[in-house]
């Protein structure tokens, strides 16, 4: 199994992962991005933040990639994560490798606060967060309407790093240094600690 930087030119094998929940409560979206739309999508969340992707063999198993949680200046320190496994992968150790890999570099790059949006019959996902440390902040009731009923969604937090006054603003993965960068997929492996 092996954890990498995900990049442009591997959009069409995550997209082919993120198919699979295309018409599930999982994501939100009614429609499957084209193969255009979602390399940009890719190419936007790498300009600033990490996106790993898993490989066993040649098989791809899953991808997971942090992006902006809100737009405002003021929220700059905060990043939320997405992760999507093929579902034959799941429940193996894969997202939580994949998290602490990307909570690890967010640290690095001065992101303090991490969240996690979770469509409510997404056990498997609310067990990930709680595990990897997450708090539960509270619930979206009857956030969306899909697959012929509403959904609640949980919103989680993670504290990545102290609070002082007059942060540094965050800086992009790419400027991280191979040492750094080295260390924190190093954590797929069980070397080094979890944030």
């Amino acid at each position: 199994m092996n954890i990498q930087f995900a990049s442009v030119g591997d959009s069409a094998d995550l997209l082919e992962i993120y198919r699979k929940y295309i018409d599930t409560p999982i994501t939100f979206e009614y429609t499957l991005p084209t193969l255009e739309d979602f390399s940009r999508r890719i190419e936007e969340a790498l300009q600033f933040y990490p996106c790993l992707i898993c490989r066993e063999e040649n098989q791809v198993l899953g991808y997971a990639y942090a992006h902006r949680q809100a737009e405002r200046a003021a929220y700059q320190w905060n990043a939320e994560l997405s992760i999507y496994l093929d579902p034959a992968c799941t429940s193996r150790g894969l997202g939580r490798r994949m998290y602490a890999i990307l909570l690890e570099l967010l640290r690095l790059q001065g992101i303090r606060t991490a969240y996690g949006c979770v469509t409510l019959s997404n056990e498997k996902s609310n067990r990930l967060h709680l595990g990897m440390g997450f708090s539960l902040v509270g619930v979206y009731h009857n956030a969306g309407y899909k697959c012929g009923r509403w959904w609640d969604v949980a919103w989680y937090e993670k504290s990545l790093a102290s609070y002082g006054e007059a942060p540094a603003p965050p800086h992009s993965v790419h400027t991280l240094s191979p040492t750094e960068l080295s260390a924190a997929l190093g954590l797929a492996r069980g070397e080094g600690a979890a944030v």
